[in-house]
């Protein structure tokens, strides 16, 4: 019912700038929590950012101060600035966004960032 395509993933060096989009399309109504996730090879999946329909945000530790989440509900798209990335922030980043009837997940967009 929802289709999420993520972009903005690449190669960066460490020190560097990447800003991840995800936009929705299909039969969208009233989305809810919005969220961004990366999984790196052995490691469980992390959430790196959350927003609510209302702009409340939540960051771990790990990122807080770097990245930061963003929505435009007209455009249907979820947004994800990442500043001063380093190394162990390699992974594929994944999009996640809920309403009333299920989550949807995207397929994910790689971010590999080189020392």
């Amino acid at each position: 019912q929802v289709q999420l395509a993520e972009s903005g993933g690449g190669l960066v060096q460490s020190g560097g700038s990447l800003r991840l989009s995800c936009a929705a399309s299909g039969n969208i109504f009233d989305l809810w929590v919005a969220a961004w996730y990366r999984q790196a090879p052995g490691r469980q999946r992390e959430l790196v950012a959350s927003i609510t329909n209302g702009g409340t945000t939540y960051y771990p530790n790990s990122v807080k101060g770097r990245f930061t989440i963003s929505r435009d509900n007209v455009k249907n798209t979820v947004y994800l600035q990442m500043d001063s990335l380093k190394p162990e922030d390699t992974a594929v980043y994944i999009c996640n966004t809920q309403d009333i009837r299920a989550q949807y997940w995207g397929q994910g967009t790689q971010v590999t960032v080189s020392s």
